[in-house]
């Protein structure tokens, strides 16, 4: 089975980054000179993948401009003779690689999103891509799990160790470990307390599914926060089908949260050809302008201490 497919689950309102994400979809937020949406695609087309399936609502019309050609700009790049800059738009979209756009009417969750992609997908295995997660590895994570389903040609999920108190913000999967870095799945949930999680392993947002997922979503019923949770499916589905973990190499930023998208978008612009030398130079100078403030504060407390 060859995974040619993939879903992007983007119709969330993006309510962590208000007002910024009021007119601007989340996905659209920049990191560093690419907006988010565009890594994870990005990502999918490193493993081979070339039919993009973007779940959408109502706001996310910037996602379809940006994947899509913009002839007043590629035609102004042009009479200027700035070819760098043309390359550069025309790459967003390679020729062979196709873009699909469905509407999710109602927000009833991730799994209800992925139920949206059914009859495009049919019956083959598919990828889902979270653009909430960006990942910075020797390989791209999903070309990773990609590589685990090739062989195992089972529904596998990429995974994290977590601090034990946060696993209230994951789903969460315990399993037999088959070896350093691939576990089979026996037991998900998700968002537990962290005195009820049977571990510590976080899902992250990449995932490789059979065909079988799309039965065991439509058997749902509402979950956590009220929605039809693809966690509770992928339980679902260990009667049916081995689901295997995959702990991937490399490092995910949680770009959902404010921190996250700032994180890597400082560690992305040290590594940037353009930007990077004079960031890391400013970034030192503030470190030692702040060391040498810190350092003056306690010495004038230590002078105050002795007048009194």
């Amino acid at each position: 089975m060859k995974v040619r497919k993939a879903i992007f689950p983007i119709a969330g309102l993006g309510t962590r980054f208000l007002p910024a994400t009021k007119a601007l979809p989340k996905e659209m937020l920049p990191v560093v000179d690419k907006p988010l949406i565009q890594y994870a695609v990005e990502e999918a087309y490193a493993a081979g993948i070339r039919q993009m399936i973007f779940v959408t609502g109502r706001t996310k019309r910037a996602v379809e401009d940006h994947f899509d050609t913009a002839y007043e700009l590629e035609t102004e790049l042009q009479l200027q003779e700035k070819s760098d800059f043309l390359s550069l738009v025309q790459s967003i979209k390679p020729r062979d690689m196709e873009c699909i756009y469905i509407r999710q009417s109602r927000a009833l969750g991730l799994g209800h999103a992925i139920l949206c992609a059914q009859n495009i997908i049919d019956e083959e295995p598919f990828a889902v891509l979270l653009a909430d997660d960006l990942f910075m590895g020797p390989s791209p994570v999903l070309t990773q799990i990609l590589e685990q389903f090739n062989h195992y040609q089972s529904s596998i999920v990429a995974v994290q160790t977590i601090s034990q108190e946060d696993t209230f913000l994951y789903g969460i999967i315990s399993g037999d470990v088959i070896d350093t870095r691939t576990t089979v799945v026996k037991h998900i949930v998700e968002k537990p307390a962290p005195d009820v999680a049977p571990s510590n392993t976080a899902v992250a947002g990449r995932y490789i599914f059979t065909p079988a997922i799309f039965e065991e979503i439509a058997k749902q019923s509402s979950g956590v926060n009220g929605e039809i949770q693809l966690t509770d499916a992928m339980f679902s589905l260990l009667s049916r089908e081995k689901l295997y973990a995959y702990h991937f190499e490399g490092k995910r930023y949680d770009c959902g949260t404010k921190l996250g998208l700032l994180k890597a978008t400082i560690d992305l612009a040290e590594q940037h050809p353009d930007i990077g030398p004079s960031l890391r130079r400013w970034l030192r100078e503030k470190t030692t302008n702040n060391r040498s403030q810190l350092l003056f504060k306690q010495e004038n407390k230590k002078k105050d201490c002795m007048i009194t």
